[in-house]
C-alpha cells in the first residue's frame, strides 16, 4: 500500500510522535495551520469516515477521547481546541487515510483558520 500515513504508523517516514497506542497514532502535522496542529489517525487504513462500518463506532470515540486527553497534557484544552476531519476530496481530504486535525494555540473563528 502506498499511503504516506500508513508508513509513518511503520516507522518508514519518520515523524514527531504526540501520542500512541495500540489503536491510534498521533503526530505534528509538517505543514501545521495554527501554533498547534497535530494529526491523530487510526493504525488501521480506513480511506476516510465514508468507508466508516459499525466495527469502527469505538474506534472513534477513542480518537476523540485521545484528543481530548493531548489537549490536557500539552495544555491548551482550557483554552479551546478545534477538531477536523475531512471526510472526501471535496471536504479538502488530501490524505486518503482516515485523520483528524488537532488544532490550538489561537483563536479560530467558524469557517476560517486565520
Amino acid at each position: 500500500m502506498d499511503c504516506i500515513f500508513c508508513k509513518i504508523v511503520a516507522g518508514e517516514i519518520p515523524s514527531k510522535k504526540v501520542y500512541e497506542d495500540d489503536l491510534v497514532y498521533a503526530f505534528y502535522d509538517i505543514n501545521p495551520i495554527a501554533p498547534v496542529h497535530i494529526l491523530i489517525i487510526p493504525k488501521e487504513h480506513i480511506k476516510s469516515m465514508c468507508e466508516m462500518e459499525e466495527k469502527h463506532e469505538k474506534l472513534v470515540g477513542h480518537i476523540l477521547f485521545v484528543a481530548h486527553k493531548i489537549a490536557q497534557e500539552q495544555g491548551f484544552a482550557e483554552d479551546g481546541y478545534r477538531i477536523i476531519n475531512n471526510c472526501g476530496e471535496n471536504a479538502g481530504q488530501t490524505v486518503m487515510h482516515m485523520h483528524y486535525h488537532l488544532l490550538a494555540g489561537q483563536k479560530f473563528s467558524w469557517g476560517k483558520m486565520d
